[in-house]
């Protein structure tokens, strides 16, 4: 049966002062008062039963998770402490095999904006039928790059398998600038969109290979799941879980085993992840100076300066100002350059607990 799994667990903290501790990125409705996570949801419509959609975050999200999406608790994977993605993947692989011994999931995300929506279904469907077919293939979505990006890691694609799909090569990590652009000029390389398909069994079985600390882990939580136990193991022994991403701790091993066989779907689509504020502006239409504003604003000989407010009424006024960050919200102001943006984690890191 093909289900879905949207990954919620992360911090956000490059969303600083919208994204916190209680309502972190994924949660923040930045789109017409909708989060990242319900349009990630709504994604799925037509594609995956809304009783086989599932969500994998922290424990302390799952109340408002389930208020925003309308899922019973019993949908949401709910981890005791973030351990990176691989462990999130291996988690939901035993909940869903517990229950449907057929489990294929699609690995999705929640912190991106993919349009259109028809190319994005007709590729997750040609995803499902390859490991329908075969369930020793993993099959992973490459975006069609647009430009020699150095912040994103990419796929090699290899031979053709069928109409949309290719052989999954390998994983390579982010590049410089002269690399990504032989990639592009190649033809052969897409970005690694960090989505995936599995067969929840197969999926298991790679991880008892290739990372099997992880899976002597993940199989205690798995015999107690459905029991009287199955919290408290939980609490007990995800947190002992090593931190491992699934590109890392997953992926790249799987290129050189011989029991899999990865597969790329590549997906000719707009693809945003909104990890930072000034990738957030790129979903806002600029003025003729190239400002841009989800709120009352207005610019005195200002240019490329973008202004971001939780209070829609509140106006952020600018003179003379060139490519800046503002984002306002009712108790923490912040300022600064566009090309400072990664900065804003460090900044996170000093602020008082109140502000997290």
């Amino acid at each position: 049966m093909r289900h879905a799994m949207i990954m919620a667990g992360g911090s956000g903290t490059r969303l600083w002062p919208m994204s916190r501790g209680e309502t972190p990125k994924q949660l923040i409705g930045l789109f017409d008062g909708k989060s990242l996570l319900e349009i990630a949801a709504v994604r799925l419509d037509g594609i995956v039963a809304t009783e086989q959609q599932w969500v994998c975050t922290n424990q302390i999200h799952q109340e408002i998770i389930c208020e925003k999406l309308g899922l019973p608790t019993s949908q949401l994977l709910g981890e005791p402490e973030p351990r990176d993605t691989l462990n999130a993947v291996a988690f939901t692989a035993a909940a869903l095999l517990k229950q449907d011994p057929d489990a294929i999931f699609a690995v999705l995300t929640a912190d991106h904006i993919i349009r259109p929506q028809d190319e994005f279904a007709k590729c997750l469907d040609i995803g499902f039928s390859l490991v329908e077919e075969n369930v020793a293939r993993f099959v992973t979505f490459g975006i069609t790059p647009t430009f020699p990006a150095t912040g994103y890691g990419y796929v090699e694609l290899g031979e053709t398998i069928c109409d949309g799909a290719r052989i999954c090569k390998r994983f390579v990590e982010k590049p410089d600038k002269q690399t990504a652009e032989e990639y592009i000029a190649s033809g052969n390389f897409a970005w690694n969109s960090g989505m995936f398909i599995f067969h929840a069994g197969s999926f298991l079985s790679a991880l008892e290979r290739l990372q099997p600390k992880s899976y002597a882990a993940i199989k205690r939580i798995a015999d107690a799941w459905g029991t009287d136990k199955q919290q408290s193991v939980l609490n007990e022994v995800y947190p002992s879980l090593p931190k491992i991403s699934v590109d890392y701790g997953m992926m790249e091993p799987a290129s050189s085993d011989d029991a899999i066989t990865l597969c790329t779907v590549p997906m000719a689509v707009q693809w945003l992840d909104v990890g930072s504020w000034p990738s957030y502006g790129d979903t806002i239409k600029a003025d003729s100076n190239g400002n841009k504003s989800d709120t009352k604003s207005l610019h005195l000989d200002s240019n490329n300066v973008l202004c971001v407010s939780s209070d829609k009424s509140h106006t952020i006024t600018t003179i003379g100002c060139e490519d800046l960050v503002i984002v306002h919200t009712d108790d923490a102001t912040l300022v600064f350059p566009a090309s400072e943006a990664q900065r804003v984690k460090e900044m996170h890191g000093l602020v008082d607990d109140d502000l997290r």
